[in-house]
């Protein structure tokens, strides 16, 4: 198979995207996974833009990558300035990395209303930058800023930027759609016509890159359409983070290389390490992962439709483009109110029920589930509970403990008006919540009484206090997530509540839910769900 060059930018141009900041440790974390991932370049940064980035390649220096080549990123040298004293190349030259990749103008309108030189000027600013870091025994990249706007408006110059960084010596040419608003069709066609003339003009063992945004929707679209066109190498970043709308997602780019176009890229072991390495570097990144991420999202083969459910579990690939685990996934199986008898069935089997082969009971769990989520339930995204109503159906659930009662109370101190400052004022009081809770817990009457910052923090504390001494392990339950919405808004403050919880042993993560027209009562039922679900992992009874 022919391979693609997979060239990761996540910790330069990634790091452009709104609301993400990377420490010199995160950057150091991404790039050993994305090491381990296998990707072939890893852009670190641009040595002399900021502190950040001179660290990170210092570091970078006592502990070397082990499978991917380290690239620094920068511009050609000035203009005016020869490239032996240029301190931009300079710097370059000092991260000591073994691949610099150096940025270039190919559009003729930037060359002379933003770079303000003149077009050949540019072209030895290309040549001269190149050529003095492959005399000091680099490999380098050309990336061809704004390439197909460039060539669009000015063809023959645009080309005549390629051939003068080839004639500097670089590796790879690189045509970039900086603007991010070219569509597939002229990606493939642009291509074509460049390796064509490049070849008619005597540059026959040039290599091309593609490096795409995503301001059309279209950055992995384009960016597959240019190595079908002929590109070998394709820039990205992990979970498409960049600048304005993103650049393109290494993460779909990868596994549609290998498993659909069956390019060579990284080994088929570590694409299935994929799914996790998208996770890992979100929350390094600390910026959530959508469910619906292509490939590696939560929602990426979950199956919701209760014809989609039967037949994926008659035959997978009825409903899904490639196997989930080639990329680390998992297929999952959604309970709601569009659910039909195979879901129901599949979930009771997942747990062990031998009521999953019953059709009666399995009709009856259907109608069940269909009316609680008319009444406000979200088994969606309550999977923890939908398990407990099944294990309590099939009278095969044994509770932790039985509630008697249990009582808040909110209590308020010295409300008064204090001015602060300016126009602005501000209500000063102390609110003081307390809890109470009665349970019955093998064969003994327990209370417990805890104060919390709120009635439902104030209950699970209450809770967790009344069976820590029966349940030790109680404590590594954690609530990670919890969400209130009314259900009925023309009923205002009487409106019927629907609250998830959501919490983690810090091994798995699972969700609870609560209805009721009092949000305690709501609160407390999902709660009591989310502790019973933990017990039963701890118990050693979660099937």
């Amino acid at each position: 198979m022919e391979t693609v060059w997979i060239y990761d930018t996540t910790l330069r141009d990634g790091a452009q995207k709104e609301g993400l900041s990377l420490s010199v440790d995160d950057k150091i974390k991404i790039a050993r996974r994305l090491d381990e991932l296998g990707v072939h370049y890893i852009e670190g940064g641009w040595p002399g833009s900021n502190p950040k980035d001179i660290q990170f390649f210092q570091s970078m220096k006592k502990e070397p990558l082990k499978n991917a080549k380290l690239a620094a990123f920068g511009s050609t040298r000035r203009k005016g300035v020869d490239a032996e004293k240029d301190l931009g190349l300079e710097q370059l030259l000092e991260a000591e990395t073994p691949v610099i990749t150096l940025v270039g103008k190919s559009w003729d309108l930037h060359v002379d209303e933003v770079l303000r030189a003149t077009r050949d000027e540019n072209l030895a600013m290309i040549s001269d930058s190149i050529a003095h870091l492959v005399s000091h025994g680099r490999e380098v990249h050309f990336d061809a800023e704004h390439f197909f706007d460039g060539y669009q408006a000015n063809a023959d110059y645009a080309l005549k930027t390629l051939v003068a960084a080839a004639q500097g010596g670089a590796e790879f040419l690189v045509l970039c759609d900086t603007n991010g608003g070219t569509l597939p069709g002229a990606v493939g066609r642009v291509v074509k016509e460049v390796e064509t003339k490049l070849v008619e003009s005597g540059w026959e063992n040039l290599k091309l890159g593609m490096h795409a945004h995503n301001d059309g929707d279209c950055a992995v679209a384009n960016s597959l359409a240019a190595i079908e066109a002929g590109c070998s190498q394709v820039q990205g970043t992990t979970n498409g983070y960049g600048e304005r709308c993103g650049n393109a997602n290494l993460m779909c780019i990868i596994p549609s290389l290998m498993l659909k176009m069956k390019r060579a890229a990284i080994s088929d072991k570590q694409l299935a390490t994929l799914t996790e390495a998208a996770h890992f570097v979100a929350d390094i990144a600390n910026v959530n992962l959508p469910s619906s991420s292509p490939f590696v999202g939560e929602s990426a083969f979950a199956h919701k439709g209760g014809l989609h459910v039967d037949g994926v579990m008659k035959a997978d690939g009825s409903f899904e483009h490639i196997a989930p685990s080639s990329v680390g996934n998992e297929q999952r199986v959604v309970v709601s109110e569009l659910s039909g008898k195979s879901t129901i069935a599949i979930k009771a089997r997942d747990i062990g029920l031998e009521q999953a082969e019953d059709p009666e009971w399995i009709g009856a769990m259907l109608r069940m589930v269909k009316d609680l989520e008319h009444k406000g339930y979200h088994f969606e995204a309550a999977d923890a509970s939908f398990e407990l109503l099944m294990l309590r159906e099939a009278g095969k659930f044994d509770p932790s403990f039985a509630l008697e009662s249990y009582r808040v109370v909110m209590e308020e101190f010295g409300r008064e008006w204090q001015p602060t400052t300016g126009l602005s004022a501000a209500h000063v009081s102390s609110i003081q919540t307390e809890a109470v809770v009665k349970l019955h817990v093998g064969g003994e009457r327990v209370i417990a009484m805890a104060e919390g910052n709120g009635p439902v923090n104030a209950l699970d504390q209450g809770l967790r206090r009344a069976l820590e001494q029966a349940y030790p392990l109680i404590h590594g339950i954690k609530l990670t997530d919890y969400k209130v919405r009314a259900l009925a808004d023309s009923a205002g403050t009487g409106s019927v509540v629907r609250v998830l919880i959501e919490s983690s042993d810090g091994d798995k993560t699972w969700g609870t839910v609560g209805v009721s027209e009092n949000i305690i009562e709501a609160s407390w039922n999902a709660l009591v769900d989310s502790i019973e679900y933990g017990l039963l992992r701890i118990n050693g009874a979660d099937k």
